[in-house]
């Protein structure tokens, strides 16, 4: 079982490629409030609605002072593919070699269908301007999760 983050701990800071291969770097964005969103694949249906959860919300997300980045083990082109398919408003980052979402504990053993896999973890964390994890969320739902977030937020009533 890999370590999981708590609240108050550091967020392992990162840099990856987006879907256009440009770096983004976790630490350029201190001062900000950042969600970090892990999902097993580009193009795949609950992935899909997840985003497109995220895109729908990331107006009142933005104007409450939260960037969002999207991580999964998918090559810049997928991500740039998915992207454009469902005309996603976020950056989506590539970790090919896992080593982020090993670092977030979003990588190892979970349950599909019944039986015991080794996977991406449909995992959130909400980084406070200062670096630190606010908010870890772990084997969350791909349907209702932003909606979820947005009350753990405080956003919706």
């Amino acid at each position: 079982m890999t370590d999981r983050l708590t609240a108050g701990s550091p967020a392992p800071d990162f840099t990856l490629a987006d879907e256009n291969g440009d770096q983004v770097a976790l630490s350029d964005l201190r001062g900000e409030k950042v969600i970090v969103y892990f999902y097993p694949a580009a193009s795949t249906p609950g992935c899909t609605k997840e985003a497109c959860d995220f895109r729908d919300s990331l107006n009142s997300l933005k104007s409450a002072g939260y960037r969002v980045l999207g991580v999964s083990k998918d090559e810049t082109a997928a991500l740039q593919k998915f992207r454009d398919e469902q005309q996603l408003n976020f950056p989506l980052l590539s970790d090919p070699d896992l080593a982020v979402h090993r670092a977030y504990g979003a990588w190892g053993e979970k349950s599909l269908y019944g039986k015991t896999v080794t996977g991406s973890i449909r995992s959130t964390f909400v980084i406070d301007e200062q670096g630190a994890i606010t908010l870890p969320l772990y084997n969350v739902k791909a349907t209702g999760h932003v909606a979820s977030l947005r009350k753990k937020l405080g956003l919706d009533a």
